[in-house]
Formats: C-alpha cells, structure tokens, sequence
C-alpha cells in the first residue's frame, strides 16, 4: 500500500487487483445497475456513500452490504473540506457515521473515508485519521461527470491509466450516470480478461 501524506492513493503493484470505488450514492436505479454489472462478473467494490442518501434509500444501501461490497464515509451531505471549517466538517463525518451504522446490518464494519471532491484539510485528515479511519484517495479518474467529455474519452481515462492495485473512480450519480452505463460493462469486460481480481477495500 501506498501512503502519501497518510493518504492511501493505490494498493500493492505485485497483484493483479484492481479496486473500484463509487461515489455520491446511494442512488436509485443507478446504483442498482452498478450492483447488477458488478455481480456479473464476480466483482467487489466500495461505495462511498453520502450520509443523506443512506437515510432517503436504505434499501439501497442495505442492497450494497448484502452483495459483500465495502461502504465508506463520504461525509453526510458532500462537504468541500477546503470551504468547510473542521469543526462543522468534523460533524457532518460523524454524522455519516452515525447514518451507516445505524442502516448498516452487517456485522463487518469499515472504517474508510474519502472527502468529498478529494479536498481535505490537514486538520480535518488528523481528526478523522484519529479516529481509526484510512482515507482513500485514488490513482484513476475516470471523470464520469465531467460533461465536457465524451463516453470514449471517459473510458480511455480508465483503460490507459490502470494497471496492478490502482485505485479507480466512479460516480453512481445522476450526473454522471450516462457515462456510468457506457464505460463500467467495458472496463469490468476488459480486465476480467486480462486476469485482473477486483476487490473491495478493507
């Protein structure tokens, strides 16, 4: 594992692992067809889930847990850390902690979080960090909702940089939700053919 700054950004290069994470949901319809292309090919992944969407579709998000994929803290109503002062973005993080635990059946808990937007301060990282957590960054942005782009430009931001243990972005969001469905059955079609495992961060 990789650690900058007490960030983890990509896991180990000697394993042909990939890990695919999902931010912004729960989302109805749109995390569902993530679960479904997922399951398809045997593949775990980890959500990054925001607290207020947890509580608006808990089905949903109970959906995730029982399909063995990880859940991660994605703070409870998408703060920008950099625009946000600890105190209250310290709060807003445990508030989706609460959120989780209290929808979360499962006895397995994670505690991985990312900010918002990948924007963190030093001193909202301690604090969280403090409290056990691991802070996942990542090394592949497939910048699904990005409008600028096209589907095949989002999808070669994925295929040209990911290689052993890299860390890769997407959104179940309704932005970025037209990209989503173009890219995802590729690139889950295009590693599993190459070998690649893909797992859920612990």
């Amino acid at each position: 594992m990789r650690i900058f700054s007490d960030y983890v950004w990509r896991f180990s290069l000697d394993k042909k692992e990939l890990f695919l994470t999902f931010d912004d949901g729960p989302t109805p319809e749109i995390t569902e067809f993530v679960l479904a292309e997922l399951k398809k090919y045997n593949a775990k992944a980890t959500f990054f889930c925001i607290g207020k969407n947890i509580k608006n579709h808990p089905e949903i998000f109970n959906k995730i847990i029982a399909d063995d994929h990880a859940v991660g803290n994605h703070t409870q109503n998408h703060l920008n850390g950099w625009k946000t002062k600890t105190n209250i973005y310290i709060d807003n993080f445990l508030k989706c902690e609460k959120t989780i635990t209290h929808f979360n059946n499962s006895t397995i808990k994670q505690q991985l979080f990312r900010p918002p937007y990948g924007k963190i301060k030093k001193k909202q990282a301690k604090e969280i960090l403090k409290k056990g957590y691991k802070i996942i960054m990542w090394n592949v942005l497939s910048a699904d909702f990005d409008t600028s782009i096209s589907e095949e430009k989002c999808l070669q931001n994925v295929l040209r940089n990911t290689k052993n243990g890299s860390v890769i972005v997407f959104h179940d969001s309704v932005k970025a939700s037209e990209k989503l469905r173009f890219v995802l059955p590729k690139v889950l079609e295009e590693f599993s053919k190459k070998g690649f495992e893909f797992k859920a961060i612990k």
